[in-house]
């Protein structure tokens, strides 16, 4: 069965919303490697639960 609570989020500008940062910054992050997204199709994909925990620490 699906986890329900996955909530993914589409996109370098729809991340940077997410984590408050401009999407210039936002990608120099993803193309680097230093936020936990995946590219699919030509597009930043990543767990909303996945971005706020990694802001956030483990202690999440």
């Amino acid at each position: 069965m699906p986890d329900s609570s996955l909530e993914l989020v589409w996109g370098a500008a729809e991340i940077a919303k997410l984590i408050g940062r401009s999407p210039r910054s936002t990608f120099h992050m993803l193309d680097n490697g230093e936020l936990p997204a995946k590219k699919v199709g030509g597009r930043w994909v990543a767990e909303r639960n996945q971005l706020i925990r990694f802001f956030m620490g483990d202690a999440a």
